[in-house]
C-alpha cells in the first residue's frame, strides 16, 4: 500500500505504539526515516533503532519508557507536510517548549536538531517537533 506522507505515517506509528505500551515498533524504512530516528536517539527519545533489509527496508524502533512506565515521548507533531512545505532560516527555527523539546530539521548538511542547525547557522525544512 502506498502512503502519501511516509514521515507522518512513521510518527503516527510511534505515537500509537507508545499508547499501546509496546517496546518495539516496526515500519517501512527509508534513509530519511533512519536519519530522523538517529536524531530521536541522539536526543534520548528512543532507546535504539535498526534499519535493515536491502530489497525491502524495515525500520525497527525500540521505544523508551520512564521508571514508572510512562513513555518518554510526550508528543510529536509533523510540521512540514507534502501539501505545504515549511522552510525556516536558522534564526526562525522553532524552539520547542523553550528548549525542552527538539525540532528535526533537514538541512543541506543532513538531518539534525534545530539547536544544532542554529549553532551551525543552517536553515532548512522543519520536518517535525518532539517533546
Amino acid at each position: 500500500m502506498s502512503v502519501s506522507d511516509p514521515i507522518a505515517d512513521m510518527l503516527l506509528r510511534l505515537r500509537n505504539a507508545q499508547k499501546a505500551g509496546l517496546h518495539e515498533v516496526e515500519m517501512p524504512g527509508s534513509r530519511l526515516k533512519g536519519e530522523i530516528a538517529r536524531v530521536f536517539k541522539q536526543e534520548g527519545y528512543i532507546a535504539g533503532f535498526t534499519l535493515a533489509g536491502d530489497p525491502k527496508r524495515v525500520l525497527l524502533l525500540t521505544l523508551k519508557y520512564a521508571a514508572d512506565g510512562e513513555p518518554v515521548i510526550r508528543g510529536v507533531s509533523r510540521i512540514s507536510k507534502p501539501g505545504l512545505r515549511r522552510f525556516a532560516g536558522y534564526q526562525d527555527i522553532p524552539r520547542v517548549l523553550n528548549g525542552l523539546g527538539a525540532a528535526v530539521v533537514s538541512t543541506s548538511h543532513g538531518v539534525m536538531t534545530g539547536k544544532e542547525a542554529r549553532q551551525r547557522k543552517l536553515g532548512g525544512e522543519v520536518i517535525c517537533t518532539i517533546w
